[in-house]
């Protein structure tokens, strides 16, 4: 089984990448759980939210590998968590990042907010560019400070898909 994991800011492209890697590709295809959880609850998240948000993602993970598919494609993981928190809260449960360093991931797809409009879904709340890409550089930061794989995806909607279709691929023919 490999792992794969989009991240980056929002309005990036990772929800319709992942979509579009699991109609190349197969597998299975874990949603960001913060998305369901606002539209479950109605409202804009709060600090004791994070917690619940997180482990609602865990579970979501856990099951998908449980399931072991060939391909695990994860619209974000608990780095997206964490690094809101921090920003929204000024704070992240302690166990956050430790979860994090204790699963596998085989690649992750960088997304850059650049080359592509910011699309105002009433979730998202960082429409200026500078925003995005210091949330992208935070991003990257703790993916090289943990030494975890990582590409970075950019460029338009065709070279954003041409590209992680070529990553994903490459990830593939490495596990047969």
């Amino acid at each position: 089984m490999k792992v794969l994991v989009l991240t980056g800011p929002e309005s990036s492209g990772k929800s319709t990448l992942a979509l579009r890697l699991q109609q190349a590709f197969g597998g299975l295809c874990i949603a960001e759980q913060v998305r369901l959880y606002i539209e479950q609850t109605g409202r804009d998240t709060h600090y004791g939210d994070v917690e619940i948000i997180a482990r609602q993602q865990l579970a979501a993970e856990d099951a998908a590998r449980a399931a072991r598919p060939h391909l695990l494609i994860l619209d974000t993981h608990l780095l997206s968590n964490l690094l809101w928190s921090r920003l929204l809260f000024n704070a992240a449960p302690d166990w956050l990042e430790g979860a994090l360093h204790q699963r596998q991931y085989d690649l992750h797809l960088l997304l850059d907010p650049r080359a592509v409009p910011w699309q105002d879904d009433g979730q998202r709340c960082q429409p200026q560019m500078t925003e995005r890409l210091g949330f992208h550089a935070q991003c990257q930061a703790w993916l090289e400070r943990h030494n975890q794989p990582y590409e970075a995806i950019g460029g338009d909607w065709q070279q954003r898909e041409k590209a992680a279709l070529e990553q994903v691929e490459r990830l593939l023919e490495h596990s047969s």
